[in-house]
């Protein structure tokens, strides 16, 4: 099976960073998963998603010039593919947790803005 954009693929998670998690793909290849492209909602700490050895299905989607590899796994076509390991949560803690992530953000905005030196309001 050749690496095309496209394809759907199984990959063995072989290195997870703050960014993404590297898989090892059919033929010896690697990809990257960028951390925005694990799920459908924010992801904070992409280990609560993926591990190292992890078996996963992947999409991938674009092979730069240079030949590196994007995939995700919140494009795959099969929504049933897609491995979710947030908890299923009512209405109340999804409200809770979406204004704890956009706490953290605001936060982590404030903290860039201000190594910045930023504050030029005018």
């Amino acid at each position: 099976m050749s690496i095309e954009v496209g394809s759907e693929v199984k990959g063995k998670v072989t290195g997870i960073t703050n960014f993404g998690a590297f898989v090892e793909l059919p033929e010896g290849e690697t990809g990257l998963i960028h951390i925005s492209e694990v799920a459908d909602t924010y992801v904070k700490d992409i280990s609560n998603y993926l591990e190292e050895d992890e078996e996963v299905k992947v999409k991938i989607i674009n092979i730069d010039d240079d030949g590196k590899i994007g995939l995700s796994i919140k494009r795959l076509d099969d929504p049933s593919d897609r491995k979710e390991h947030a908890p299923q949560m009512s209405f109340e803690e999804r409200m809770d947790q979406f204004r704890e992530q956009s706490s953290d953000r605001q936060q982590d905005l404030k903290k860039r803005e201000a190594k910045r030196g930023g504050n030029n309001k005018n």
